[in-house]
C-alpha cells in the first residue's frame, strides 16, 4: 500500500512577527512609517479614548452631582385637569399649570410637566432650580452613574473613531505612494526582464 498525504494536513504560513521593526531587504521607508503610524494609533485609542471617557463621565456625574445639590422638590397645586392621554402606554406626561408656595411665603406659578389622569386641585410635586424657577427632576445617583458612564464611552468611542480615522488615510496614503513607486521601478526594470539572455 502507498501512503498518501494526511488529509487534513494545513498548510503552514510563515509569519515574521514585526518584521516592519526588523531590519530586511525588502523593508521600505515607508514599512517603517505605517509601524510607527500603527503603533502611535494604538497607543491613542488605548490611552486617549481611555482619557477622554473617564474625563467625560466624571464631568457628567459632576453636572447631575450639582443638579441634585441645586433643586429642590415640593408641593405644588394642579390649576387644571389634565385628562388621561388616549394611548395608554404606560405612565404618560402632559404640561399643565401649577402653583405654590416657597419657603419665604411668596405664591408662583408655571407649566410643567405632570402624570396624566390628574384633577384641578391634586397636589403635585415639582422641582425647582436655586433662582427658584420650574426645573426637571435631576436624576437619581443611580440613574447619574448609568448616564455618566454612557456619556464616557461614547467619548470613548468617539476620540478611537477619529483616531481610527485618521490613521485609515494615513495608511491609505502610505499604501498609495508604496504603488506609485512600486510603479516607477516596474517601469525601469520590467522591459529588462522581456529581453531574452545569450
Amino acid at each position: 500500500m502507498r501512503e498518501g498525504k494526511p488529509a487534513n494536513r494545513k498548510r503552514r504560513r510563515t509569519k515574521v512577527p514585526l518584521w516592519r521593526w526588523r531590519n530586511n531587504p525588502v523593508r521600505r521607508r515607508d514599512d517603517v512609517l505605517e509601524a510607527w503610524l500603527l503603533l502611535t494609533i494604538w497607543v491613542l485609542i488605548a490611552v486617549g479614548g481611555t482619557v477622554a471617557g473617564l474625563a467625560t463621565a466624571r464631568a457628567a456625574d459632576q453636572v447631575f452631582a450639582q443638579q441634585r445639590a441645586e433643586r429642590t422638590p415640593l408641593p405644588a397645586v394642579l390649576l387644571d385637569d389634565v385628562p388621561r392621554a388616549a394611548t395608554g402606554m404606560g405612565r404618560d406626561l402632559a404640561s399643565a399649570r401649577v402653583r405654590w408656595t416657597t419657603s419665604d411665603g411668596a405664591t408662583h406659578s408655571g407649566m410643567t410637566l405632570v402624570t396624566t389622569g390628574k384633577q384641578a386641585g391634586s397636589t403635585v410635586r415639582i422641582w425647582i432650580d436655586a433662582q427658584g424657577k420650574l426645573s426637571t427632576q435631576p436624576p437619581t445617583p443611580t440613574r447619574a452613574a448609568v448616564e455618566a458612564g454612557l456619556f464616557g464611552v461614547a467619548a470613548a468611542l468617539a476620540v478611537s473613531g477619529v483616531v481610527f480615522g485618521i490613521g485609515g488615510y494615513g495608511r491609505w496614503y502610505l499604501d498609495r505612494r508604496r504603488i506609485q513607486r512600486w510603479d516607477r521601478e516596474w517601469a525601469l526594470v520590467g522591459p529588462k526582464w522581456g529581453h531574452k539572455t545569450r
